[in-house]
């Protein structure tokens, strides 16, 4: 192997947490909505003030924003009811008009129902969420008052103050010891509400905020429709390329290696020296065409990725590279042929432009798959900055994933490190059956 590789195979499984982490985390989570309730609140009267003052042309570059901040905090509602209750709650917005005028994302925000329904999930949310949201916490609370009702029942007593616990009237250290039995099951109530209430605070975020089934399948047809184009126009100029290698390469020198035996047997009786001199050109010729010939079918489709797989083809750009690579694969088995060579041209790709732009001195390759995801993360320690809207590859890259709905995230501050994503949903074709 090549010294600068080094290849780490790792496996690991996540845990998910326990019951009772759970029980203990929903309170918190409670307490968590219903902060972002009040936050809600905020950014709705928000908009509401900016429509207010759109009258007096104060209000009208307002709008637009304060409507993205409800959009926002809708968002994070929806990830934190997928991360806290495994509910997927799908957003559909209309995309964003590059580059449009005021008017123009005036007709983008508004024109678009999911705004509408996020202004109402902002408007109601708040009352609902926080009910479902702080039950569990109050009656933990109001339990834990139970618990220390004996040692404060006698201050309250001497203050006036009420010294009532649900129905217990606490006058004795005897009905305090009650007040306190009966705060025990106050919070085995909220610790146990906690799950429940989230799950129905998740259902109500759906039912609000959440796309229809109707929605989804038309966004899921025009998503379609735009990766079928794309597949189309790759499919075309990667033909486009083929026939342009071929023609200015190969068939060019086979071309010129023809003449050249034509002049050889012309010269084959009068002059043997210069026949043969005439044969060595076209040897070479061939040789030159016969290796143009496999680079064109190794930029088609490479050998390595046809008989040893994607892990193997991931070691061999690997091993290429001028700069120190280290791989860590956990690749059970053998994906569709198109799912590795999309997924392999693009790891060659991102490579190519690591050496080019990033001025790095190591890069990280790790690739796995959890039964459903094939997931490919490039790091490199270069000088970051990295920007897919300003070069075709990156571009390019999101096109090919997207013919598989795989999507690539690309994260490059200033000074790096540049850590470049790709996530491709798939099954295995076959399973790994040796461990070479």
């Amino acid at each position: 192997m090549h010294e600068g590789v080094k290849d780490r195979r790792v496996r690991t499984g996540g845990s998910r947490p326990g019951v009772l982490s759970r029980l203990a985390m929903a309170p918190f989570r409670g307490l968590v909505l219903f902060g972002l309730g009040v936050a809600e609140i905020l950014a709705l009267s928000g908009v509401l003030v900016a429509v207010s003052l759109v009258c007096v042309g104060i209000g009208i570059p307002l709008v637009v924003p304060s409507v993205l901040a409800v959009r926002g905090l809708a968002n994070t509602m929806r990830r934190l009811t997928g991360r806290w209750t495994g509910r997927s709650v799908p957003a559909l917005y209309a995309p964003e008009p590059a580059n449009g005028s005021v008017w123009q994302r005036w007709q983008w925000v508004f024109t678009d129902p999911s705004t509408w329904r996020d202004l109402l999930w902002a408007a109601l949310d708040p009352v609902v969420g926080a009910v479902l949201s702080l039950v569990s916490a109050g009656l933990i609370l109001w339990g834990a008052f139970g618990l220390i009702m004996p040692l404060i029942w006698r201050s309250l007593s001497s203050a006036h103050a009420n010294t009532w616990y649900a129905w217990i009237h606490v006058t004795s250290a005897g009905a305090a010891t009650a007040a306190l039995a009966l705060g025990v099951p106050f919070i085995i109530a909220g610790v146990a509400a906690g799950p429940v209430l989230l799950r129905a605070h998740g259902g109500w975020t759906a039912m609000l905020i959440g796309a229809s089934d109707r929605a989804q399948l038309a966004a899921r047809v025009r998503q379609l429709a735009t990766t079928r184009a794309d597949a189309l126009q790759t499919g075309a100029a990667e033909l486009r390329r083929i026939e342009r290698d071929l023609h200015d390469g190969a068939q060019a020198r086979l071309v010129a290696m023809g003449m050249t035996l034509s002049a050889a047997d012309r010269l084959i009786e009068d002059s043997p020296a210069a026949a043969r001199a005439l044969l060595a050109e076209a040897k070479e010729a061939s040789a030159a065409a016969l290796a143009q010939l496999r680079e064109l079918v190794r930029g088609i489709h490479p050998p390595v990725l046809a008989d040893r797989g994607l892990g193997d083809a991931i070691r061999s750009l690997a091993m290429d590279l001028r700069l120190p690579a280290e791989i860590t694969l956990d690749l059970p088995g053998r994906f569709e042929p198109p799912v590795e060579a999309a997924s392999y041209f693009a790891v060659s790709e991102i490579l190519a432009n690591t050496v080019k732009h990033s001025g790095a001195q190591r890069v990280w390759i790790d690739a796995g798959y959890d039964g459903r995801m094939l997931r490919i993360t490039v790091t490199d320690d270069g000088t970051g900055g990295a920007d897919p809207a300003r070069g075709t590859g990156m571009r390019g890259i999101e096109r090919r994933l997207a013919a598989f709905d795989g999507v690539l995230a690309v994260t490059s501050p200033p000074g790096g490190p540049t850590v470049v994503t790709m996530e491709l949903p798939c099954a295995l074709s076959s399973p790994k059956i040796s461990s070479s």
